[in-house]
Protein backbone atom coordinates (compact mmCIF):
# COMPACT_ATOMS: atom_id res chain seq x y z
CA UNK A 1 0.00 0.00 0.00
CA UNK A 2 1.19 3.43 -0.84
CA UNK A 3 1.25 5.94 1.29
CA UNK A 4 -1.31 8.93 0.86
CA UNK A 5 1.39 11.31 1.56
CA UNK A 6 4.07 9.81 -0.40
CA UNK A 7 4.13 8.12 -3.53
CA UNK A 8 7.40 7.00 -4.99
CA UNK A 9 6.24 4.86 -7.67
CA UNK A 10 7.06 7.52 -10.10
CA UNK A 11 10.63 7.62 -8.77
CA UNK A 12 10.66 3.45 -8.54
CA UNK A 13 9.47 3.96 -12.19
CA UNK A 14 12.91 6.00 -13.11
CA UNK A 15 15.20 4.23 -11.16
CA UNK A 16 13.81 0.78 -13.12
CA UNK A 17 14.09 2.39 -15.94
CA UNK A 18 17.73 3.45 -15.64
CA UNK A 19 18.65 -0.03 -14.91
CA UNK A 20 17.13 -1.65 -17.39
CA UNK A 21 18.49 1.27 -19.86
CA UNK A 22 22.43 1.12 -18.88
CA UNK A 23 22.36 -2.55 -18.06
CA UNK A 24 22.98 -2.38 -14.30
CA UNK A 25 23.06 -0.89 -10.86
CA UNK A 26 26.29 0.95 -10.77
CA UNK A 27 25.94 2.15 -14.00
CA UNK A 28 21.73 3.21 -13.55
CA UNK A 29 23.72 4.80 -10.13
CA UNK A 30 26.00 7.27 -12.54
CA UNK A 31 23.47 8.18 -14.92
CA UNK A 32 21.05 8.97 -12.19
CA UNK A 33 23.36 10.89 -9.82
CA UNK A 34 22.47 8.50 -7.37
CA UNK A 35 24.25 5.69 -5.12
CA UNK A 36 24.73 1.93 -5.55
CA UNK A 37 23.01 1.86 -2.75
CA UNK A 38 20.20 3.63 -3.36
CA UNK A 39 19.38 2.23 -7.00
CA UNK A 40 19.59 -0.72 -5.16
CA UNK A 41 16.99 -0.14 -2.38
CA UNK A 42 14.69 1.11 -4.78
CA UNK A 43 14.65 -1.58 -6.86
CA UNK A 44 14.33 -4.11 -4.06
CA UNK A 45 11.33 -1.95 -2.61
CA UNK A 46 9.18 -2.06 -6.01
CA UNK A 47 9.88 -5.40 -6.22
CA UNK A 48 8.35 -6.13 -2.80
CA UNK A 49 5.53 -3.67 -3.29
CA UNK A 50 4.47 -5.15 -6.90
CA UNK A 51 5.08 -8.77 -5.52
CA UNK A 52 6.78 -9.88 -8.66
CA UNK A 53 10.94 -10.29 -9.19
CA UNK A 54 11.52 -8.03 -12.00
CA UNK A 55 15.11 -7.98 -12.82
CA UNK A 56 17.28 -11.69 -12.96
CA UNK A 57 20.49 -10.92 -11.38
CA UNK A 58 23.35 -12.77 -11.15
CA UNK A 59 27.08 -11.97 -10.00
CA UNK A 60 27.87 -11.23 -13.52
CA UNK A 61 24.49 -10.40 -15.99
CA UNK A 62 21.22 -8.42 -15.03
CA UNK A 63 18.39 -8.72 -17.20
CA UNK A 64 14.53 -8.37 -17.09
CA UNK A 65 12.01 -11.16 -16.32
CA UNK A 66 9.15 -11.35 -18.46
CA UNK A 67 7.32 -9.40 -16.07
CA UNK A 68 9.61 -6.71 -15.87
CA UNK A 69 9.53 -6.41 -19.68
CA UNK A 70 5.49 -5.84 -18.93
CA UNK A 71 6.01 -3.48 -16.30
CA UNK A 72 8.69 -1.52 -18.00
CA UNK A 73 6.72 -0.63 -20.88
CA UNK A 74 3.61 0.52 -18.74
CA UNK A 75 6.46 2.35 -16.73
CA UNK A 76 8.63 4.08 -19.45
CA UNK A 77 4.73 5.53 -20.78
CA UNK A 78 3.44 6.67 -17.08
CA UNK A 79 6.62 8.76 -17.11
CA UNK A 80 6.18 10.52 -20.52
CA UNK A 81 2.78 11.15 -19.11
CA UNK A 82 3.72 12.84 -15.90
CA UNK A 83 6.49 14.50 -17.81
CA UNK A 84 3.56 15.81 -20.32
CA UNK A 85 1.34 16.44 -17.97
CA UNK A 86 3.19 18.64 -15.83
CA UNK A 87 4.43 20.51 -18.75
CA UNK A 88 1.00 21.29 -20.01
CA UNK A 89 -0.12 21.86 -16.92
CA UNK A 90 0.36 25.82 -16.71
CA UNK A 91 -0.49 26.70 -20.30
CA UNK A 92 2.41 28.55 -20.84
CA UNK A 93 3.08 29.93 -17.32
CA UNK A 94 6.31 28.26 -15.08
CA UNK A 95 4.82 27.30 -11.67
CA UNK A 96 6.32 24.94 -9.31
CA UNK A 97 9.32 24.29 -6.98
CA UNK A 98 12.96 23.57 -8.25
CA UNK A 99 15.35 22.37 -5.71
CA UNK A 100 19.00 23.68 -6.68
CA UNK A 101 22.07 22.07 -5.17
CA UNK A 102 25.39 23.91 -5.83
CA UNK A 103 29.13 23.80 -3.96
CA UNK A 104 28.87 26.33 -1.09
CA UNK A 105 31.44 28.67 -1.79
CA UNK A 106 30.53 29.16 -5.69
CA UNK A 107 27.06 28.80 -4.40
CA UNK A 108 26.90 31.56 -1.96
CA UNK A 109 28.99 33.49 -3.77
CA UNK A 110 27.98 33.38 -7.22
CA UNK A 111 24.66 31.15 -7.75
CA UNK A 112 22.57 32.63 -4.88
CA UNK A 113 22.90 36.45 -6.32
CA UNK A 114 21.78 35.08 -9.61
CA UNK A 115 18.01 33.68 -8.23
CA UNK A 116 16.34 36.68 -7.60
CA UNK A 117 16.41 38.06 -11.12
CA UNK A 118 15.37 34.77 -11.91
CA UNK A 119 12.37 34.43 -9.65
CA UNK A 120 11.64 37.97 -10.67
CA UNK A 121 11.07 37.10 -14.13
CA UNK A 122 9.13 33.59 -13.30
CA UNK A 123 6.41 34.89 -10.10
CA UNK A 124 5.12 31.39 -10.18
CA UNK A 125 8.23 29.55 -8.92
CA UNK A 126 10.16 28.64 -6.14
CA UNK A 127 13.57 27.76 -5.19
CA UNK A 128 15.44 25.68 -2.67
CA UNK A 129 18.67 26.17 -2.65
CA UNK A 130 21.05 23.53 -0.86
CA UNK A 131 24.24 24.51 -0.22
CA UNK A 132 27.03 21.49 -0.09
CA UNK A 133 30.65 20.31 -1.24
CA UNK A 134 29.45 16.69 -0.95
CA UNK A 135 27.81 14.85 -4.32
CA UNK A 136 24.49 15.17 -4.30
CA UNK A 137 22.32 12.11 -5.24
CA UNK A 138 20.07 14.05 -7.84
CA UNK A 139 17.37 11.17 -7.75
CA UNK A 140 17.79 10.28 -3.79
CA UNK A 141 16.96 14.06 -2.87
CA UNK A 142 14.86 15.06 -5.63
CA UNK A 143 17.02 17.40 -7.23
CA UNK A 144 16.15 19.16 -10.20
CA UNK A 145 19.61 21.37 -11.23
CA UNK A 146 23.00 20.53 -9.60
CA UNK A 147 26.03 23.35 -10.23
CA UNK A 148 28.86 21.01 -10.36
CA UNK A 149 32.84 22.12 -10.67
CA UNK A 150 35.52 20.21 -12.17
CA UNK A 151 35.94 17.32 -14.36
CA UNK A 152 32.54 15.73 -14.96
CA UNK A 153 32.81 11.42 -14.46
CA UNK A 154 31.39 9.73 -17.55
CA UNK A 155 28.01 9.60 -16.73
CA UNK A 156 24.72 10.03 -18.60
CA UNK A 157 23.32 13.19 -16.67
CA UNK A 158 22.48 15.80 -18.88
CA UNK A 159 25.14 18.47 -18.52
CA UNK A 160 25.48 22.44 -19.62
CA UNK A 161 28.75 24.04 -19.29
CA UNK A 162 28.59 27.35 -17.61
CA UNK A 163 32.03 28.36 -17.83
CA UNK A 164 35.81 27.33 -17.97
CA UNK A 165 37.37 26.59 -14.23
CA UNK A 166 40.69 28.09 -13.23
CA UNK A 167 42.19 27.60 -9.68
CA UNK A 168 44.88 30.29 -8.75
CA UNK A 169 47.83 30.02 -6.16
CA UNK A 170 47.18 32.45 -3.56
CA UNK A 171 48.42 33.62 0.13
CA UNK A 172 47.70 36.63 1.82
CA UNK A 173 50.52 39.60 1.57
CA UNK A 174 51.11 39.12 4.92
CA UNK A 175 52.08 35.69 4.72
CA UNK A 176 54.50 36.17 1.60
CA UNK A 177 56.04 38.89 3.61
CA UNK A 178 56.79 36.36 6.16
CA UNK A 179 58.40 33.39 4.37
CA UNK A 180 59.32 35.04 1.16
CA UNK A 181 58.32 34.66 -2.22
CA UNK A 182 58.54 31.16 -3.37
CA UNK A 183 60.56 30.73 -6.47
CA UNK A 184 59.89 27.57 -7.06
CA UNK A 185 57.82 24.58 -6.62
CA UNK A 186 60.07 23.56 -4.08
CA UNK A 187 59.73 26.20 -1.95
CA UNK A 188 56.46 25.85 -0.71
CA UNK A 189 58.00 22.88 1.47
CA UNK A 190 58.14 25.11 3.89
CA UNK A 191 55.09 26.64 3.87
CA UNK A 192 51.24 26.15 5.60
CA UNK A 193 49.03 24.52 2.81
CA UNK A 194 45.31 24.72 3.06
CA UNK A 195 43.78 21.24 2.15
CA UNK A 196 40.15 19.90 1.67
CA UNK A 197 38.57 16.80 3.43
CA UNK A 198 36.22 14.56 2.13
CA UNK A 199 35.25 14.33 -1.12
CA UNK A 200 37.39 17.12 -2.60
CA UNK A 201 40.64 15.91 -1.09
CA UNK A 202 41.47 15.26 -4.95
CA UNK A 203 42.03 18.76 -4.92
CA UNK A 204 44.95 18.76 -2.60
CA UNK A 205 47.42 17.44 -5.41
CA UNK A 206 48.87 20.93 -7.14
CA UNK A 207 50.20 20.28 -10.43
CA UNK A 208 52.67 22.74 -11.94
CA UNK A 209 53.65 23.31 -15.89
CA UNK A 210 56.95 21.75 -15.58
CA UNK A 211 55.72 18.72 -14.41
CA UNK A 212 56.51 19.69 -10.29
CA UNK A 213 53.83 18.25 -8.17
CA UNK A 214 52.58 19.42 -4.55
CA UNK A 215 50.71 17.81 -2.04
CA UNK A 216 48.66 20.14 0.56
CA UNK A 217 49.15 18.56 3.87
CA UNK A 218 48.12 21.87 5.81
CA UNK A 219 47.76 21.73 9.49
CA UNK A 220 44.12 23.29 8.89
CA UNK A 221 41.87 21.28 6.85
CA UNK A 222 38.22 21.67 6.05
CA UNK A 223 35.73 20.26 3.84
CA UNK A 224 34.29 23.60 2.81
CA UNK A 225 35.61 25.99 0.54
CA UNK A 226 34.39 28.90 2.27
CA UNK A 227 36.02 28.54 5.30
CA UNK A 228 39.53 27.43 3.39
CA UNK A 229 39.43 30.91 1.27
CA UNK A 230 38.60 32.89 4.62
CA UNK A 231 41.46 30.90 6.44
CA UNK A 232 43.87 31.78 3.53
CA UNK A 233 42.48 35.59 2.97
CA UNK A 234 43.65 35.84 7.01
CA UNK A 235 47.00 34.44 6.46
CA UNK A 236 46.97 31.15 7.52
CA UNK A 237 47.98 29.42 4.42
CA UNK A 238 48.41 29.22 1.00
CA UNK A 239 45.59 27.72 -1.39
CA UNK A 240 45.07 26.72 -4.57
CA UNK A 241 42.00 28.90 -5.15
CA UNK A 242 38.99 28.74 -7.45
CA UNK A 243 38.77 32.00 -9.29
CA UNK A 244 35.30 33.06 -8.47
CA UNK A 245 36.80 33.95 -5.47
CA UNK A 246 40.61 34.83 -6.14
CA UNK A 247 40.43 37.14 -8.74
CA UNK A 248 38.57 39.87 -6.46
CA UNK A 249 40.98 39.22 -3.90
CA UNK A 250 44.01 39.56 -6.18
CA UNK A 251 42.21 42.68 -7.26
CA UNK A 252 41.58 44.27 -3.86
CA UNK A 253 45.22 43.18 -2.30
CA UNK A 254 43.43 40.61 0.27
CA UNK A 255 45.47 37.76 -1.80
CA UNK A 256 48.86 37.97 -3.82
CA UNK A 257 49.22 34.95 -6.66
CA UNK A 258 52.36 32.66 -6.09
CA UNK A 259 54.11 31.89 -8.91
CA UNK A 260 52.21 32.98 -11.37
CA UNK A 261 52.47 31.41 -15.04
CA UNK A 262 54.35 27.83 -13.14
CA UNK A 263 51.12 26.58 -11.84
CA UNK A 264 48.20 24.72 -13.72
CA UNK A 265 45.68 26.59 -13.58
CA UNK A 266 42.72 24.89 -15.87
CA UNK A 267 40.69 22.85 -13.89
CA UNK A 268 37.68 21.82 -16.15
CA UNK A 269 34.67 23.53 -16.06
CA UNK A 270 31.66 24.36 -14.24
CA UNK A 271 28.39 22.61 -15.37
CA UNK A 272 24.94 22.51 -14.75
CA UNK A 273 23.83 19.26 -14.44
CA UNK A 274 20.21 17.59 -14.63
CA UNK A 275 18.57 14.08 -14.93
CA UNK A 276 18.08 12.15 -18.43
CA UNK A 277 14.57 12.23 -19.26
CA UNK A 278 13.99 15.84 -17.40
CA UNK A 279 12.38 18.44 -19.95
CA UNK A 280 10.06 20.71 -17.87
CA UNK A 281 9.97 23.44 -18.35
CA UNK A 282 10.80 25.38 -15.08
CA UNK A 283 13.61 23.02 -15.38
CA UNK A 284 14.94 24.37 -18.36
CA UNK A 285 14.40 27.83 -17.79
CA UNK A 286 16.44 27.98 -14.45
CA UNK A 287 19.74 25.92 -17.04
CA UNK A 288 19.10 28.64 -19.01
CA UNK A 289 18.97 31.33 -16.80
CA UNK A 290 22.71 29.87 -15.07
CA UNK A 291 24.06 29.61 -18.66
CA UNK A 292 23.41 33.11 -19.58
CA UNK A 293 24.52 34.13 -16.25
CA UNK A 294 27.70 32.73 -16.40
CA UNK A 295 28.35 32.92 -19.87
CA UNK A 296 30.36 35.77 -19.44
CA UNK A 297 32.41 35.18 -16.53
CA UNK A 298 31.75 38.56 -13.60
CA UNK A 299 35.11 37.44 -11.84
Amino acid sequence: MVHPMRDDRLTQMRVLLAVIETGGFSAAARSLGASQPFVSETVARLEERLGARLLDRTTRTMAPTPEGLRYVEGARAAVLAADAAEEGLTGGRLDGTLRLTAPSAFGLDRVRPALPAFLDAHPGLEVELILTDDRVDLIGERIDVAVRMGRLPDSTLVSRKLCDLHRILVAAPSLVDRLGTPAAPADLAGWPLLAWTGPRAGLNRWRFLDGAEVHARGRFRSDDGQALFAACVDGHGAMRCAEHLARPALRDGRLVELLPGRSETHDGAIYAVTLPGRREARLRALVAHLVQTFRAAAW
